[in-house]
């Protein structure tokens, strides 16, 4: 019961006050990316502050997160770690779903917050959009966030890994960081979130210019070592 109260109470709390949070991102799009990417990583701070004090979920990190440049490669369990990116790092490029910059208002923050859009039934030209954003993503010099599931999974679930990832790694030929994670265990799929905390592990980091078998097989293992 308590934990449906909490739930309840950090529904209203961080919703009603991620409207002004997430307008001061948009009202800052004008004045640029740096301006967007403030606004954006106020409202991760604000996820991280209910989750903790109204949820009574946080993170805990072992091994090293920075804002070094690679390819940073997250286990995807929770809307939690979605938003907790954009305070792990400080100017992360996210790459998401086409359709979540297809969204009103919010969608135009984020593009220029600088994420790059998939379409997993992209033409030829959506394609060309895509790798086009990927390099402007490293001539920017800033870490690259990608979640290859493609959607969430629950805990203990070990999907095969979306061909985006091994496109990804090709065309921009930087170093992949693994990340597992295990978020799901607090943060279900549903209403209901249970206070605990949600560790990221991260991996080894794997070098460019492998085939797309092993990177893939690499990736996997690694961002499923939670899941024990």
């Amino acid at each position: 019961m308590m934990a449906v109260v909490r739930s309840i109470f950090f529904t209203l709390i961080f919703y009603l006050g991620s409207v002004p949070v997430v307008g001061l991102a948009w009202a800052l799009v004008p004045f640029g990316t740096r301006a967007t990417i403030f606004g954006a990583r106020r409202w991760a701070l604000w996820h991280r502050f209910c989750a903790r004090f109204i949820l009574g979920i946080r993170t805990h990190v072992i091994g090293r997160l920075d804002d070094r440049q690679a390819l940073y490669v997250f286990k995807h369990e929770s809307m939690y770690e979605t938003v907790e990116t954009l305070a792990l790092f400080r100017r992360p490029v996210v790459v998401m779903k086409q359709e979540l910059l297809d969204i009103f208002g919010w969608g135009h923050a984020a593009r220029a917050h600088g994420s790059i859009g998939v379409d997993r039934d992209a033409g030829a030209a959506a394609m060309r959009r895509m790798i086009a954003e990927a390099k402007r993503a490293k001539a920017s010099g800033r870490p690259i966030v990608l979640f290859p599931e493609g959607t969430r999974v629950p805990h203990g679930e070990q999907p095969d890994l979306r061909a985006g990832l091994a496109g990804l790694y090709k065309i921009l030929g930087l170093p992949v960081v693994p990340v597992a994670l295990d978020s799901g265990k607090v943060w279900p799929r549903g209403f209901v979130k249970y206070p605990g905390i949600v560790t990221l592990k991260v991996g080894d980091e794997i070098p460019p210019g492998l085939s797309r078998e092993e990177i893939e097989a690499r990736v996997h293992a690694a961002i499923n070592a939670l899941n024990s």
